[in-house]
């Protein structure tokens, strides 16, 4: 897939700024993740400096009572730290998990309605890829930012710390930094792009496999299988080299993290050894000098080792970011504005990113109020020719006229209250039947549902259901067929009432005696309409005014069904067989 083919990836300053953005919107919860922090920090730091009062009482023979009294304090502050560090990280995870999921809206919102023709260059695999693993991972990573937030809080504190026992001693504290901010310059620039590297590979990797699956039938009959089947395996393999490529660069960074830790407690140890000796510090100052630093292995750990999960996060949420920042389609049309006519189509061709063609050069005229059937062999380009009618998505080459309007220049709103469209892969969302009908009309009135279901023949099986129209229907709940699933696509576009309407093998799902309903359903529908309608049944097709027959991406023959059957040409043929 070429670089421009896939959708925009934001800044760092973009992308910082936007999740600032949605951090701002719960001011009360970000001060309170603060406060707690930095309390949970100090009390922990208390504890070292504490054992180190401990040791030089320990030393100079201090009383019974100042040993109990200073282990009382050292217990009080433990379990404080303990309290307020469990409810920091509640506080912070909680205020990061409202960010990602107001930024996860956005995303959906922006891909949902995004412009057809850039989700058609852009590839289903680009966008899929970021609102779910993008996401999924963007969400992850602010489950561990409760834990980073605080170690840097810690890293704050400690070195406060250490101030207050020498200044030396935190001077030689500071020697680990040089060695961390020399690994993170170069780790950085060249960890960006590796994770970048490996979130693009894994679009391409989705984006191959959406292909494949989705185009089976495509792929079969132009005999792609195996070709198809090396540019996925070509996609997976790209995909786990850059993994390798990302891992290996953090396994370096990790391994000088390490020499940093050492480097840092040696130079600590020195340089409280060569106090003490001269008088300048105690044993106990060293003491708690050791046991902070070794404090600090935990919060510069994570800070540094979790650094590599943060920069994957970072590319995942640049791509995030670069969704929410794209243009949407503004409704221009007024309330009603809807052309009416016929469709035409003009010298249309069309090909999937990446595959061949497979709609060569198709014109046709459909008047106003007239149906078109479409016929034709597995991967005859019937589905795709009619997705182009309908405006699913434009086609590459060639123009559709709806109304005599180029459908380019209609409005989105517009269009899809223009043309309605039924596949046979439809979907019931979860919650009643009412609600899932009002999809297409928000304000219809429930004497206004009861008519687009005895529309499609579906009113009897409604009124069955337990609570009728107010059934929850859907994953988990009452469970409706696949035809009923079809009746209910076709009752929404019912209500929607456009003048015209692109069935795409609607009754395809059913059996026998289903497939009749819903013939009937379709019929129904289309009556008084301009229509597309893609016959699974040839039974459908000859209820339609004229008949497309297509092979190979071609209109090969166009008339009425009993033109057709009296040339004896392929749809007399495929027309004889039906009725065998």
């Amino acid at each position: 897939m070429s670089a421009t083919t896939i959708l925009p990836v934001a800044s760092g300053r973009v992308t910082v700024a936007t999740f600032w953005r949605n951090l701002r919107r719960c001011p009360l919860l970000a001060w309170a993740s603060v406060v707690t922090s930095v309390a949970a920090s100090g009390a922990a730091v208390v504890v070292p400096i504490l054992l180190g009062r401990l040791v030089d009482l320990v030393v100079a023979g201090g009383s019974v009572d100042a040993l109990l009294a200073t282990s009382a304090w050292i217990l009080g502050a433990g379990l404080m730290a303990a309290v307020l560090t469990g409810a920091s990280r509640w506080l912070v995870t909680e205020w990061g998990m409202r960010a990602c999921a107001d930024l996860r809206e956005e995303v959906l919102d922006r891909a949902l309605r995004m412009d057809s023709a850039r989700l058609e260059s852009a590839g289903s695999g680009d966008v899929a890829s970021r609102v779910t693993g993008d996401v999924e991972q963007v969400a992850d990573s602010i489950r561990l930012a409760a834990g980073i937030f605080t170690a840097l809080v810690t890293v704050v504190i400690t070195f406060a710390g250490f101030a207050t026992l020498d200044w030396r001693i935190a001077l030689a504290f500071l020697i680990v930094f040089p060695v961390h901010v020399l690994s993170l310059r170069r780790f950085v620039p060249r960890a960006k792009r590796l994770y970048a590297a490996e979130r693009e590979a894994a679009a391409v990797r989705t984006q191959s496999l959406l292909t494949t699956f989705t185009g089976a039938r495509t792929v079969h009959a132009y005999g792609m299988a195996q070709r198809q089947g090396q540019r996925v395996d070509g996609a997976s393999r790209n995909a786990v080299t850059a993994r390798l490529r990302a891992v290996r660069g953090f396994l370096w960074f990790a391994n000088m993290m390490n020499y940093a830790e050492a480097i840092g407690l040696t130079a600590v140890l020195l340089t409280g050894f060569l106090l003490v000796r001269a008088g300048e510090s105690s044993v106990g100052d060293v003491t708690a000098a050791a046991l902070l630093f070794h404090r600090l292995f935990g919060p510069l750990g994570m800070l540094l080792i979790s650094f590599n999960d943060v920069q994957s996060a970072g590319a995942a949420l640049a791509r995030l970011v670069g969704i929410t920042g794209l243009d949407v389609p503004e409704s221009r049309a007024r309330a009603g504005d809807r052309p009416a006519g016929g469709i035409g189509a003009k010298a249309i061709g069309h090909h999937y990113p990446g595959g061949p063609t497979v709609v060569h050069d198709v014109s046709v005229e459909i008047a106003e109020g007239e149906s078109l059937a479409v016929v034709g062999e597995s991967g005859a380009g019937k589905t795709t020719l009619a997705a182009i009618l309908g405006g699913v998505f434009p086609a590459a080459e060639g123009e559709v006229l709806l109304g005599g309007r180029p459908i380019a220049d209609l409005d989105p709103a517009e269009l899809r209250r223009t043309v309605g469209v039924v596949t046979q892969e439809v979907h019931v969302f979860a919650g009643t039947l009412a609600d899932d009908l009002r999809l297409a009309a928000p304000d219809a009135a429930e004497e206004q549902l009861w008519e687009a279901l005895r529309l499609v023949g579906a009113d009897q099986w409604v009124a069955a259901l337990p609570e009728g129209l107010h059934t929850r229907v859907g994953e988990g709940d009452h469970p409706v067929t696949p035809g009923q699933a079809q009746q209910v696509a076709l009752a929404r576009v019912a209500l929607l009432d456009p003048p015209i309407v692109v069935l795409d093998e609607a009754s395809a799902e059913a059996g026998s005696a289903g497939a009749r309903q819903l013939e009937l359903a379709s019929a129904a529908l289309v009556r008084g309409r301009t229509a597309v309608v893609v016959a699974h049944r040839l039974t459908q097709a000859q209820s339609c005014d004229r008949i497309a027959v297509m092979a190979h991406g071609r209109i090969v023959e166009l008339g009425t069904p009993e033109e057709l059957v009296a040339a004896g040409g392929r749809y007399a043929e495929l027309w004889a067989a039906w009725q065998r």
